[in-house]
């Protein structure tokens, strides 16, 4: 039986398809509680490059509906300066607007940082993960669909991780051979309570940053970020991807396949649940969930 679902909406808007797949999915309970959206501000390239505005704003319209008593955006850029990225995207002057606070990790001191070391890790001595992400009581996370062309092989929810933990690691991981895995092991330092990813407009070759687009009009959620990763590989292979991610099935992709070990989501295709957003979006899931299934 199923025990994860993703929601697929296949819409031209944003913020139209980001609150479908957030109601098709079920927003957290949010009242009274100490909230962090963690997005995709690697850089402040347009979308799919960083989270779109439109992506962010509807979200913080939602979780303000269920009355917070405390709504943060964080996130640790990389290469680019955090701070620079923040004000480049108008983050700052957003957060003024709509009431939420701004945190930069990466101007954080240390004791901020908790060390963290999941079992049978490929660091040598284990991350320093963004201690406000551990301590709020809801994390929702923004992604975006893209390959990634520097060792990740794509970039979704799992890589989104990589934001949360301290600069002074990123030589270790961007040198290893066991950089997806790594990836991986990230996300053992905490649980989303929502995940939603935006293929408006996806990479399906380059990326991060920039790469060859594919205007998908696919909006996705799930709260399983396996899951997740999972049906947005499918997504490509569907398109038409890299040879990284052809050549091999959706649940032996090194991310994945670590995810499944830590215990971290879905351990098999067969236990995710494709909810397409209306008629409109049924048969593209379709064709998604027969990539999965492959």
């Amino acid at each position: 039986m199923p025990s994860a679902k993703v929601a697929i909406a296949l819409d031209t808007d944003r913020s139209r398809a980001t609150r479908k797949v957030a109601d098709a999915i079920g927003m957290p309970y949010l009242e009274g509680k100490d909230v962090l959206i963690k997005p995709n501000f690697n850089t402040s390239d347009p979308a799919p490059g960083s989270t779109h505005l439109d992506t962010l704003s509807s979200v913080v319209s939602m979780v303000k509906q269920g009355k917070p008593s405390n709504l943060v955006v964080a996130d640790r850029s990389g290469p680019m300066n955090t701070r620079q990225v923040f004000m480049d995207k108008g983050i700052f002057d957003l957060g003024q607007e709509e009431g939420f606070s701004c945190l930069i990790f990466d101007e954080m001191p240390d004791d901020m940082y908790r060390e963290v070391e999941p079992p049978g890790s490929h660091w040598r001595e284990g991350f320093f993960f963004a201690r406000p992400v551990i301590q709020a009581d809801r994390v929702i996370c923004l992604c975006c669909l893209k390959t990634h062309q520097y060792g990740g092989h794509f970039t979704m929810s799992l890589k989104l991780s990589t934001g949360m933990v301290h600069r002074r690691n990123m030589d270790e991981l961007h040198s290893s051979a066991h950089q997806r895995e790594m990836i991986a092991e990230m996300n053992y330092a905490y649980e989303p309570d929502l995940v939603i990813m935006d293929g408006v407009e996806a990479f399906f070759n380059g990326g991060p940053m920039r790469g060859a687009s594919w205007r998908a009009n696919l909006t996705f959620a799930s709260k399983d970020r396996v899951a997740l990763d999972a049906v947005g590989v499918a997504a490509l292979k569907m398109h038409g991807t890299t040879p990284e991610i052809e050549r091999r099935p959706v649940f032996l992709q090194d991310q994945i396949r670590r995810a499944v070990e830590l215990g971290l989501g879905v351990k098999e295709a067969k236990e995710i649940e494709i909810v397409p957003v209306g008629r409109e979006s049924e048969e593209v899931a379709a064709k998604i969930e027969d990539q999965l299934m492959a």
